[in-house]
């Protein structure tokens, strides 16, 4: 069974993530990137991640190269900076700094244990589309004996590099459940930034 990163998610949280998303990329449909340079990155992480899952190594081994991954092809620090919603305008820069470090190996683990359970199947991009001021690049991961499904990557070039700043697997909005995880865990802490830090770099 397939396990799902958003358990809990509310309709708030997805709106709270989309304002963030509109935030974070504006929202005038001026195209420097255009739909078949959004294509070609997905397609290079989907190949990158079909050799992954199929090199039949250890989650262990995985690892380290799903997180290669995530920082040559995402916008960690836009995924970071939302996921952390309304407490990273407070944080300091050496606080955001750790955050996103701790994040992004995080993020990594998490999504990478995910894709691991597309091994034995593979995953193709299908189609790509403009959405607002951004991309929306279409894939379809087909794993034994289960019927396909959709997996979404949404794609800017707002950084100043073409990067993937979302994926939406199976409905599942990444912004969306990650704002609302890293909120909750926030919120334990009385909001302390530090101590979710070093929380996070135990896990």
């Amino acid at each position: 069974m397939r396990s799902n990163p958003s358990s809990g998610l509310s309709r708030r949280a997805f709106v709270g993530a989309g304002l963030a998303a509109a935030a974070a990329f504006g929202a005038a449909p001026v195209f420097a990137l255009n739909v078949d340079q959004a294509r070609a990155l997905i397609d290079k992480v989907v190949a990158e991640v079909n050799a992954i899952i199929g090199s039949g190594q250890s989650e262990q081994q995985m690892f380290p190269k799903f997180e290669r991954m995530f920082t040559t092809y995402a916008d960690v620090p836009t995924i970071a900076r939302a996921a952390l919603g309304p407490a990273a305008r407070s944080a300091t820069n050496a606080q955001m700094k750790a955050f996103t470090k701790t994040f992004t190996a995080y993020i990594s683990r998490k999504y990478g244990r995910r894709f691991r359970e597309f091994i034995g199947g593979k995953i193709e991009v299908t189609d790509a589309r403009p959405i607002k001021s951004n991309f929306e690049v279409i894939s379809t991961a087909y794993l034994k004996g289960e019927s396909p499904f959709e997996v979404r990557w949404q794609v800017s070039d707002k950084s100043g590099k073409s990067l993937f700043f979302n994926i939406i697997i199976e409905g599942v909005n990444m912004l969306a459940s990650e704002r609302t995880e890293i909120g909750a865990m926030l919120d334990k802490r009385k909001g302390n930034l530090d101590a979710l830090i070093a929380d996070m770099q135990k896990m």
